[in-house]
Formats: C-alpha cells, sequence, structure tokens
C-alpha cells in the first residue's frame, strides 16, 4: 500500500489523490473486478491532473477477495487507477462519462 503513497512534501491532492466527487458535477462509476487468485487490499484512485495515485480507496479492512468486485462514484472525467497487493500493482487510465461506467478487470495476465 505504502507505494501507492508519493513521500515528500506532499499534501493535500497529492497525497490523498483528491476528492473522488466533486459536488456540483455529474457522476459515474468505475468498477474494479478482482479476477485473479489472490485477495487485492488496495485500490488507488486519483484524477488524471492530481500527479500522485494517492491512498488506498476502499473501505478500512475490506480486501477484494478473488472473484469480488468494488464499485467507486467518482466525478464524470479522466481518472487513473491503480490496483495492487504489495508485490504487484496494474494501473489504467480510464475516462468515464456522466451517468457510465468503466469495468477494470485485473486479471492475471494484467
Amino acid at each position: 500500500m505504502g507505494a501507492f503513497l508519493t513521500l515528500g512534501a506532499c499534501s493535500g491532492d497529492l497525497l490523498t489523490g483528491g476528492p473522488l466527487v466533486t459536488p456540483g458535477t455529474p457522476t459515474g462509476t468505475i468498477v474494479v473486478h478482482n479476477q485473479t487468485g489472490i485477495s487485492v487490499p488496495a485500490v488507488a484512485i486519483s484524477g488524471c491532473d492530481v500527479g500522485s495515485y494517492g491512498l488506498n480507496r476502499l473501505p478500512d479492512g475490506l480486501w477484494l477477495d478473488p472473484g469480488e468486485s468494488y464499485g467507486f462514484t467518482v466525478s464524470s472525467g479522466c481518472w487513473d487507477v491503480a490496483v495492487g497487493n504489495g508485490y504487484r500493482e496494474v494501473r489504467q487510465r480510464m475516462q468515464v462519462r456522466a451517468g457510465g461506467g468503466v469495468n477494470f478487470y485485473v486479471t492475471e495476465d494484467s
């Protein structure tokens, strides 16, 4: 999980990854699907313009076990997503449309 943090003189959005929803903006959904054989303890999400993936966005204590999925409501726009387990991480940049959704399938090959 620490690999998702940018250390040093960080503050605000750079440290946290910024808010997932900006008040008054249209929203969509990012759904992360764990299609690997191992549990995933961390999903970091930030706006593409933030410069850091920020902190883990999964609720405290929640891991995505094999076959599980978790949805995040985000403002429409460009998002960087990193999914990791401490040994390996998968990253993807995605565009979320207002009222739409993006599926991020994490597989053994991704």
